[in-house]
């Protein structure tokens, strides 16, 4: 693979896993985000969520319901989640991104935050690149994000 092809793969990943953050992000556009979430997936994509207890594995459609619920119901204001640091791995038709992120909102006037990891894979299609699996990980009492890793970072 060229660099230059190496690049432009580089910066369409980089592109699907940025609009995939910023989908849950609290304001205006929401819904249209939202609404274009499934668009970044292949069709049969699982979205698995660990954070200490037994997996949840969820279709995309199941994963992106129960979120929109949340934050369309204005129970939970100011919403962001964000990328702190990545990396990708380009294996020709396949890519994986992990990363570690951060996260705060607001829900019955209490500022929260969190921070996790995201393992995010995508493959190639005729389309451009699109997600077939992410699972992620909260930080909570006995696991923190690796070593090495920022955990901390403003958007």
């Amino acid at each position: 693979m060229s660099e230059r092809a190496e690049d432009d793969d580089r910066a369409a990943v980089a592109a699907v896993v940025r609009a995939f953050f910023d989908a849950f992000t609290s304001g205006p556009e929401l819904e249209e985000r939202l609404d274009a979430l499934p668009g970044l997936f292949v069709q049969g994509a699982v979205v698995v969520r660990t954070c200490g207890g037994e997996p949840t594995v969820h279709d995309v459609p199941g994963f992106v319901a129960p979120r929109r619920a949340l934050l369309t119901s204005g129970d939970v204001t100011g919403f962001r989640e964000w990328e702190v640091d990545g990396r990708t791995e380009l294996l020709g038709d396949v890519a994986h991104h992990v990363c570690t992120y951060a996260k705060r909102w607001s829900q019955d006037g209490v500022e929260h935050t969190g921070r996790g990891a995201k393992s995010l894979q995508l493959v190639r299609t005729g389309a451009g690149w699109r997600l077939s699996a992410v699972a992620w990980d909260d930080e909570r009492a006995g696991w923190s994000s690796p070593e090495g890793w920022p955990t901390s970072a403003r958007p």
